[in-house]
């Protein structure tokens, strides 16, 4: 499933692509995604200019004139295909690669642009979805407005995450996994990062040092940011459909490693999986306290 730092590849890859172009004709395949299509408004997008995409969260947000946006999740497993000009078809991030044999079959909407260009959103599992909505009620939409702040930004601090947690009983791992707390992280990077904080994902947050919280707040920047950067760094090989060049996943220290050795070199652990409000969680019980 793509977290924060997949879309925000996504969002860097197609601003490079889409930027001032128009939406010439909006084909619908299947619009059984999450939310059914809404036919008329998706329409609406026709004749208008790509001005600017952004990122919420785990949400995409493509901005048109005439101050429309719209709004997109990948869900599971939604991803964008680019075809320029030239009929060359580009993948949009690294947590996919292109199979044309099996891609077409789950095109679900193909925007005709203007150069002779596609933009094509694929979904095999149709978790993902896309709406329409006026910019003006942007900040009051259902999807946004309960949003915690971004894990890169400067209102993720200790301060803030204090004040957050004061008289609530929880585990750390389901606080990180709450979007109102923070916004964009998922179950795979709140594994890393509380590996390399050394803390058990079952501890409760009223039990948190004040180091252990500054620990998590650098430990969850430092980890995005890295994950962007090695997603971000494969952007002009994303035309290949060989190998997953730039893939954080390969620098995964927990997540998915159930019964291996802890990979901390002094430690002679080993990392023990279980089910924490029925999510996978990855953990060394020798090093995280």
């Amino acid at each position: 499933m793509p977290e924060l730092p997949e879309v925000e590849v996504v969002k860097r890859s197609l601003i490079s692509k889409t930027q001032n172009l128009i939406v010439k004709a909006v084909k619908i395949n299947d619009g059984r995604l999450r939310y059914k299509i809404n036919r008329n408004k998706i329409k609406k997008i026709i004749g208008l200019k790509f001005k600017k995409i952004s990122r919420r969260s785990k949400y995409l947000l493509f901005f048109f004139n005439k101050g429309t946006v719209m709004l997109v999740h990948l869900g599971m497993t939604g991803k964008f295909f680019f075809v320029n000009s030239r009929k060359t078809k580009y993948k949009t991030s690294f947590y996919y690669n292109i199979n044309e044999d099996k891609d077409k079959k789950h095109d679900h909407i193909i925007f005709d642009l203007s150069s002779n260009q596609k933009l094509i959103y694929n979904d095999v599992r149709k978790f993902g979805f896309i709406k329409i909505i006026k910019q003006v009620n942007l900040d009051q939409n259902v999807h946004l407005k309960h949003l915690g702040p971004e894990p890169l930004g400067t209102k993720f601090n200790i301060e803030y995450f204090k004040n957050y947690i004061k008289g609530k009983e929880r585990t750390i791992k389901d606080l990180l996994m709450d979007q109102k707390f923070i916004s964009g992280l998922g179950n795979i990077y709140v594994n890393e990062i509380l590996f390399f904080s050394r803390i058990n994902p079952l501890k409760k947050i009223k039990k948190l040092k004040n180091i252990e919280i500054e620990n998590i707040i650098r430990i969850c920047k430092n980890i995005i940011s890295k994950a962007i950067k090695l997603g971000g760094s494969s952007i002009k090989n994303f035309s290949s459909s060989s190998g997953k060049k730039g893939l954080f996943q390969q620098h995964f220290s927990v997540y998915g490693k159930n019964g291996e050795n802890c990979p901390n070199v002094k430690c002679k652990g080993k990392i023990k999986k279980i089910v924490i409000s029925n999510r996978a969680s990855f953990f060394c019980k020798k090093c995280q306290k």
